[in-house]
C-alpha cells in the first residue's frame, strides 16, 4: 500500500517542521516532561501490514485512549446493564467538569468523559481486588497488540493519584449518588493506573485493529467483541471521542477516533 506509506511518511515531515506544537499536558506533572518534538504515526491493515513513521516505536503514556479498552471490557461483563449508569450523548463540555454531573445527579454523560471511566473502573473492580482489575485491563490489552511488553508507566500514575484533586471530588460526588459501588480511593487506583499504561503508536494500531473489523482480530480470526458491538464502540468514539471537540473533529475529519 505505497500511498498510505507515502501519506504517513509526508505527515511525518510536515510535522517535524512545523513550531506551533501546541503544549504538553503539566495538570498531571510527569506528563510535563515529555518532549513535544515528539510526534509517531501508525497505521495497521486488515490483512497485517503495519505502516509506520515518526516517533511510532516510542511508548507514552496513553491516557483517555485506555477508556476505548475499558469500556470495551465492561461491556463484556455488564453488557447493556452498563447503559443505566452512564450515558451516551456528547458532553459538550470539558472532560473533567463538575457541574454537568451535578446536574445530571450523578450520571457521567458518556463512556470517555473522566467520569465515566471512573464508572467503569469500579464495574471491572466488582469482584475483584485494584490490583487484580488492573492487572486484567492490562492483559487485556496485551492480548489485544499481542505483545507482553506494553506496561503501566508507575511513575505517570503515581503523578496521577498526587495530582488528581478533581477526579477524587467527581468519584466521591457520584459515591453520594450511588454511582459508585466500591470506595472511591479504590475504583481511582484503577483508573490512574490504566491511564497510565505505556504503549507506541504501533502497539495501539494492533490493539485498536478489531474495532475496524467486525470486532474480530485479523490475526487470528477470532471474536474480541459482535459486530455489532464494535459499531457501537465506534459510534461512541465518532460522537464522544474528542469531549467537547467531537462534533467538530466528526465535522472535519469525520472517523471514529479517541483523544488522549
Amino acid at each position: 500500500m505505497p500511498e498510505l506509506e507515502q501519506a504517513l511518511a509526508e505527515v511525518a515531515v510536515e510535522m517535524a517542521a512545523r513550531t506551533d506544537r501546541g503544549e504538553v499536558a503539566t495538570y498531571i506533572p510527569q506528563l510535563g516532561k515529555v518532549d513535544p518534538k515528539k510526534f509517531g504515526i501508525a497505521a495497521v491493515t486488515n490483512d497485517g501490514r503495519v505502516l509506520m513513521a515518526g516517533d511510532a516505536d516510542e511508548p507514552f503514556s496513553i491516557q483517555s485512549i485506555s477508556k476505548v479498552f475499558t469500556l470495551t471490557l465492561a461491556l463484556g461483563n455488564v453488557g447493556d446493564a452498563l447503559w443505566r449508569r452512564v450515558g451516551r450523548e456528547p458532553s459538550g463540555n470539558p472532560f473533567n467538569s463538575i457541574v454537568q454531573l451535578e446536574h445530571e445527579n450523578g450520571i457521567p454523560r458518556n463512556p470517555f468523559i473522566n467520569a465515566c471511566a471512573i464508572v467503569i473502573s469500579d464495574i471491572l473492580l466488582a469482584g475483584h481486588q485494584p490490583r487484580e482489575a488492573i492487572g486484567e485491563i492490562l492483559r487485556f490489552i496485551q492480548f489485544l497488540a499481542d505483545d507482553d511488553t506494553v506496561v503501566i508507566d508507575r511513575e505517570v500514575a503515581a503523578s496521577e493519584r498526587a495530582t488528581g484533586y478533581r477526579n477524587f471530588a467527581l468519584a466521591n460526588y457520584m459515591r453520594s449518588f450511588g454511582n459508585l459501588h466500591h470506595a472511591p480511593e479504590l475504583a481511582l487506583g484503577v483508573y490512574f493506573h490504566h491511564c497510565a499504561i505505556a504503549m507506541s503508536c504501533r502497539q495501539l494500531a494492533l490493539a485498536g485493529r478489531f474495532l475496524a473489523n467486525g470486532g474480530k482480530n485479523p490475526a487470528t480470526g477470532h471474536s474480541v467483541v459482535s459486530a455489532e458491538r464494535a459499531r457501537r464502540i465506534g459510534a461512541m468514539m465518532l460522537t464522544c471521542g474528542h469531549y467537547d471537540g467531537s462534533g467538530d473533529f466528526a465535522f472535519r475529519v469525520g472517523i471514529p477516533a479517541r483523544a488522549v
